[in-house]
């Protein structure tokens, strides 16, 4: 399995010797798999459990200088940002007569199961290793986790 550079944060071949980003000679030790007892599977798995472990990785060394975590956890964030928007939204819509309330009784639950489809996907690919974007937010993420 690939890991990451502890320099740049780039995905880095199992069998480099030097980063294929930065250029900077490494180690294999260097490569990082786990970062402070969790594996970054893990680590990126739980950033999307609640909003609470996002904000504890960007805050706590060594995952904030982890760019797989990073990534995970500020989409997570952004995630959970736009959830509260959609959810204003259809709150706003509800205090509409009838025709808010029955467009809102029809859309709320599919948003719902959409939502937490979505959720699940975000958290097993984050488990699987994978820097799976979502459009727009994904972008914002990366972004702010940097290259």
């Amino acid at each position: 399995m690939a890991g990451f550079c502890t320099n740049c944060g780039a995905a880095v071949p199992p069998a480099a010797a030097a980063c294929p980003n930065c250029g900077k000679a490494i180690a294999q030790s260097s490569v990082s798999g786990t970062t402070g007892g969790l594996s970054e599977n893990v680590a990126g798995l739980l950033a999307y459990v609640t909003i609470i472990p996002a904000i504890v990785f960007l805050v706590l060394e060594p995952y904030n200088r982890n760019r797989f975590i990073r990534f995970h956890s500020f989409q997570n964030i952004f995630f959970h940002i736009a959830w509260f928007v959609i959810g204003a939204a259809m709150g706003t819509l509800a205090m509409i007569p009838v025709l808010g309330w029955a467009t809102t009784l029809l859309i709320w639950p599919l948003l719902g199961l959409g939502g937490l489809v979505l959720w699940i996907v975000l958290m097993l690919k984050a488990y699987q290793g994978q820097m799976f974007k979502l459009p727009f937010i994904g972008d914002l993420a990366e972004k702010q986790a940097g290259s």
